[in-house]
């Protein structure tokens, strides 16, 4: 969608202008023949949507003017790395046979996906290629090629990684390149994606030494108990919120253009753990969902929707206030009114202090909070989430408080 890498400064820009410190990147790489951001064919060449037209070469190099003017707009370039697969038509399959898994007939193994609802519906990528990370004969030689692939990036300007589907490649191995990345650069930071896996392939990541792990708030009804339950299970594990990915349905095509969801949900995330995540094009609504083969620059919204100061006040906000930050520890309190969801926070970066999430789930109604029900003495601080933009920082001294349909408080105690 940002098109060849000449033009992602002002896309950049924007970002800064948003308060958001770091920018993550899609697969740069050269695809097969699917022509997926994530059908890996050559890792020493740029995919030709983001070389630009006065480019001498298809060299990942082209890349770093534009990513040292990130870093010069004071942003952190993250890169996507893919290395539980590659694309069928890789070169490395026949350079490399024993860096593949195969079958009983040797043909290498593409990977599937099997609905857990449905064991007979099974999705097969037939333009992938598994890597067979953990048993290959040749493991060595694989694994230095990752290695070397990390550091590549590195040189690029790339300070961190977003690594698609963690949970598929050995703990081992990822101990391996976080360790090879922070010899070069000891705040290069690692971003496990482990949406989909189970329970227990996620704790199994907790020894690899990411800093940073997803969440799936993103699905949460605000009522039922498993999010909170995930939360608690893995509080001791950084993750990162997001409205929307690049995986999903743009959230303003679900809620047909309510801006006030596209608010609340955005609002709620900075909330919920220690980072947050929206993919280009959340500021304005955008309704169309993103395609990693089919999405073009020529894909660009008018949008329905200006949210970029009230996502700069939000991520202020976070910023600047202790108890939002760090994963946090969160505590359901059931209060009265039906449509309310009440969530204590305390963070280690606010030692001995509490502060208060108030949610409407009420789309259409306001609700009433009884300020007694959160078991405090004294007047409270209080601030709508949702209209960070228009609303500043109140006191209340007792009775109730109006939260309003779809709204987000976040209330602490006044010192």
């Amino acid at each position: 969608m940002a098109g060849s890498c000449d033009r992602w400064g002002e896309h950049a820009a924007r970002a800064v202008s948003m308060g958001f410190n770091w920018i993550y990147i899609n697969p740069v790489n050269a695809p097969g023949f699917s022509g997926s951001l994530y059908s890996t064919k050559e890792y020493e060449q740029l995919n030709t949507a983001f070389v630009p037209p006065t480019a001498a070469s298809q060299s990942l190099d082209v890349l770093k003017p534009a990513l040292q003017h990130m870093v010069e707009l004071g942003l952190h370039p993250m890169i996507d790395l893919v290395i539980n697969h590659t694309a069928i038509d890789s070169p490395l399959i026949h350079r490399h046979p024993a860096w593949f898994q195969r079958d009983a007939d040797g043909q290498v193994i593409n990977p599937c996906a099997v609905d857990p609802n449905d064991p007979t519906k099974k999705t097969v990528w037939g333009d992938l290629a598994i890597v067979d990370n953990e048993e290959s004969s040749d493991r060595e030689g694989l694994w230095r090629y990752w290695t070397e692939l990390v550091l590549h990036y590195l040189a690029l300007g790339f300070q961190g990684f977003r690594c698609d589907a963690a949970y598929q490649v050995p703990a081992k191995l990822w101990q391996r390149l976080i360790q090879e990345a922070r010899n070069v650069n000891p705040n290069a930071v690692f971003w496990a994606e482990n949406l989909g896996c189970t329970v227990e392939q996620t704790r199994a990541l907790r020894a690899a030494g990411f800093q940073y792990f997803c969440n799936s708030s993103k699905w949460w009804n605000f009522q039922d108990d498993w999010c909170l339950a995930q939360h608690r299970e893995f509080e001791d594990m950084p993750s990162i919120s997001f409205p929307e990915t690049h995986d999903t349905d743009r959230l303003a095509q679900e809620t047909h253009g309510l801006e006030k969801i596209q608010r609340q949900r955005y609002a709620f995330a900075t909330t919920f753990s220690a980072g947050i995540m929206m993919p280009i094009g959340y500021e304005f609504g955008f309704q169309k969902r993103l395609h990693v083969v089919e999405t073009q620059p020529s894909d660009w919204e008018s949008g329905t929707m200006e949210l970029q100061k009230f996502i700069h006040a939000v991520n202020d906000i976070k910023m600047n206030t202790p108890l939002l930050q760090g994963e946090g520890t969160l505590n359901r309190l059931f209060v009265n009114h039906p449509s309310l969801l009440v969530l204590a926070r305390e963070s280690e970066h606010a030692p001995g202090q509490r502060g208060w999430i108030v949610l409407n789930r009420d789309w259409d109604h306001s609700a009433q909070l009884l300020i007694h029900e959160l078991q405090l003495d004294g007047k409270i601080t209080w601030r709508d989430l949702t209209k960070a933009d228009q609303h500043h920082p109140e006191s209340h001294d007792g009775g109730f408080l109006e939260i309003q349909p779809a709204g987000v408080l976040f209330l602490s105690k006044t010192s």
